[in-house]
């Protein structure tokens, strides 16, 4: 399906490090793929799930629901002019 890397530093570890610099607890993904790649690659680099937990954004959302979380966001801006 796809083609392994031959040189350099492999896509999944590179996204997995990125996403786990960032300090998050939650990586979502809406792609198959793409968890894949970053569940590999956040076990590679020797993570446990319980620091940071690679999931389909829907799976987050149950969990937050089920969790009783609410999100915290900053209220809209409004658009000048419209």
């Amino acid at each position: 399906m796809w083609m392994e890397e031959t040189i350099g530093t492999k896509v999944n570890d590179e996204r997995a490090r990125e996403a786990i610099s960032t300090g998050a607890s939650r990586v979502a993904t809406a792609c198959p793929f793409c968890y894949i790649m970053l569940d590999d690659g956040v076990k590679g680099a020797g993570v446990e799930e319980d620091q940071v937990k690679v999931a389909d954004i829907s799976i987050h959302l149950l969990e937050a629901i089920e969790n009783g979380e609410r999100l915290l966001a900053n209220p809209p801006t409004p658009l000048l002019g419209r």
